[in-house]
């Protein structure tokens, strides 16, 4: 049994005990829903909980919290507000804060082998509109979306298949649901606990009238207008984006929702009436009443959260803000935390193996020209003019509080050294010409466009580090800054030679957690995003990995996931760490930068110190801001 699982059922016991015990108490009604009670349009609080409601126990020094106010929030484009779900992080299962997964929104869940997930919903629990949670919304998501043709033309998703097997699904009462697999899915629970979490339901209620096995008239209308066959898929598929959080009709189990319909300057988010969370005292949570997240250029965000716009804020905040926004501080009525970050990389570089130009391919795919670009950069030049020293110079690995942390896979390829580099491109047969810049195979310059979210200056400003090292060994170095979406299109398809984003995003990670961020696992990795859509469809789109050492991190994934001891997952996770340092996928350039967190100085129960970080963590989500409140 590992250690994920034993957290998992010490945390049901006393999420069960701590409950029973609040369930015999008063529960107290939050003031903003007593107007709706009073006029029949809500029941009482005792019937919009669960039987067993989530008792959430406050950490050291936190306190229990007063009800109303609004949390402000800033976000650079209108689909931020699937922050939201992020934040809210209601999920069947949750990390804690020590990163151990227990139930959440199930009042208990029964693992064995890792193969058999036995999971209890909580009795009386409701959807945000009042109607049942249950088992048929489980039935309904795996019988009528995951399993149908016109929803789902590829099947299921790959997180429910195991070596191609998909699950056995039972429900054995109407409180239970089973899933089962013949090998091990290790995984299982780490993506349902995730901060875009794999949702294993849906609201059936509200979705069947899109539905055309449960509604006729839907596929008639769809159809009638001569559109196509699937039209009323696509209709279905819009109304379901559970993550996206772009319907306001959708109901959710989340501790607010949204009630803004994209596009949209500002969002609303309300209290859910039936959240399942209360405090020791039986105060139902969230105690704050509503979230407002306003759409502002990402680039004007810190400087909008100094001036005192937003009541919480991290997301488009960088390490450099944190100079100007201490300055703020005492006219501004805020304070500046510094959270600990744990990514493998705070910025890496990613070449494109896919990348479609003929002639860059097969360069790109050279570990001798991957190595000399990382030798190629002064990673002490970054630390020390960007983040006063205070960071840690290292590859896109594990950190060292991780423990799978080897020096050597921090260092390896990692140390600036000019002549090295320049011998290997040497080696490449890549000559320089009389301006000094070396030539590709075809004779145009060795011009390296490494393209950006355009979202940070600290990108920009340690690209612009880069270019000089990198013109010294002879190659020109030119950011190009453009949307997000955009950005990702074009690696996708192969348009891009290289690009910048953050590396692995668990660099904390122990044997027992999955190491398929370091295989070709998903179209989102930008160092090889067809080989990992290949792995993602099953084959129906992308390319196969054709890359020994790639192949090889795919059939390592492979076998952790089928290994029953923590020694062989070790070994499994050492390799490809031990991989991944040789061949340079990816190639960071520091990682443990500060991540400042601005906070309204009224606003209570937000840690002083904390780890800011996507998956796990979901950014606020470990740290409960549905018990985040506003004193008078």
């Amino acid at each position: 049994m590992n250690k994920n699982l034993l957290a998992t059922l010490l945390g049901a016991l006393l999420a069960c005990a701590a409950a029973s015990a609040a369930a015999q108490a008063k529960f107290i009604e939050p003031p903003a829903l007593e107007a709706e009670v009073k006029a029949g349009k809500l029941p009482p609080i005792a019937r919009r909980l669960p039987e067993n409601p989530l008792v959430v126990r406050l950490p050291a020094g936190a306190q229990p919290g007063q009800y109303g106010g609004s949390l402000n929030m800033l976000i650079g484009r209108s689909r931020d507000v699937r922050m939201l779900v992020v934040y809210g992080y209601a999920r069947l299962v949750v990390y804690d804060q020590n990163f151990n997964i227990v139930p959440d929104i199930l009042e208990s869940i029964d693992v064995k082998d890792d193969r058999v997930f036995t999971m209890k919903l909580r009795k009386g629990q409701r959807w945000s509109d009042g109607q049942p949670f249950t088992i048929e919304d489980f039935r309904y998501y795996w019988e009528d979306v995951a399993n149908n043709k016109e929803l789902s033309p590829t099947g299921p998703p790959s997180d429910l298949l195991v070596s191609g097997e998909p699950p056995k699904v039972e429900y054995p009462d109407k409180q239970t649901v089973r899933y089962s697999w013949t090998k091990p899915n290790p995984d299982f629970l780490p993506r349902m606990a995730g901060a875009s979490p794999l949702f294993i339901f849906r609201p059936s209620a509200y979705l069947k009238q899109f539905h055309r096995k449960y509604n006729k008239k839907v596929a008639e209308a769809a159809e009638s207008g001569g559109g196509p066959k699937r039209g009323w898929a696509a209709v279905h598929n819009r109304e379901d984006n559970m993550y996206q959080n772009d319907n306001p009709q959708l109901p959710t189990l989340q501790p607010w929702v949204n009630t803004s319909k994209p596009p949209a300057d500002r969002f609303v988010a309300v209290r859910n009436p039936y959240f399942h969370r209360v405090d020791a005292a039986g105060r139902q949570l969230p105690y704050i009443d509503r979230v407002v997240m306003s759409v502002a250029e990402s680039k004007l965000i810190p400087a909008k959260a100094g001036s005192g716009e937003s009541d919480l804020q991290a997301r488009d905040i960088q390490f450099n803000n944190y100079t100007f926004l201490k300055k703020g501080e005492k006219s501004n009525n805020y304070r500046t935390l510094l959270w600990k970050t744990v990514r493998g990389a705070h910025f890496a570089l990613f070449p494109n193996l896919n990348v479609n130009d003929p002639v860059w391919k097969p360069i790109v795919r050279d570990v001798r020209f991957r190595r000399a670009l990382s030798l190629a950069i002064d990673r002490s030049q970054v630390n020390q003019v960007l983040y006063f020293g205070l960071a840690t110079e290292s590859n896109d690995t594990v950190v060292a509080e991780s423990p799978l942390y080897k020096k050597e896979y921090q260092e390896r390829w990692a140390k600036y050294d000019k002549k090295a580099a320049e011998k290997l491109l040497d080696e490449l047969g890549l000559k320089r010409a009389g301006d000094g810049v070396r030539r590709l195979p075809d004779g145009r310059p060795m011009e390296i466009v490494v393209e950006t979210a355009g979202e940070s200056t600290e990108q920009t400003d340690i690209l612009e580090m880069m270019r000089e090292t990198w013109r010294d060994v002879g190659i020109k170095l030119f950011p190009k800054p453009s949307q997000r979406e955009v950005l990702r299109n074009r690696v996708f398809s192969g348009e891009a030679l290289m690009s910048v984003w953050s590396g692995i995003e668990n660099g904390i990670a122990g044997p027992d957690l999955s190491p398929e961020e370091l295989a070709p696992t998903s179209q989102q990795q930008l160092q090889w995003p067809k080989f990992g859509q290949y792995y993602e469809t099953s084959g129906k789109a992308g390319e196969p990995p054709d890359i020994p050492e790639v192949a090889e991190l795919l059939k390592l994934n492979n076998a952790w996931r089928n290994a029953t001891t923590r020694e062989e997952r070790t070994k499994i996770w050492q390799r490809m760490l031990q991989i991944h340092s040789e061949q340079q996928y990816s190639i960071g350039v520091v990682n443990g930068v500060a991540q400042p967190v601005v906070v309204r100085n009224t606003l209570r129960n937000v840690p002083e110190k904390g780890i800011y970080n996507w998956d796990p963590g979901a950014f606020f989500g470990i740290y409960h801001p549905d018990t985040f409140w506003f004193a008078q």
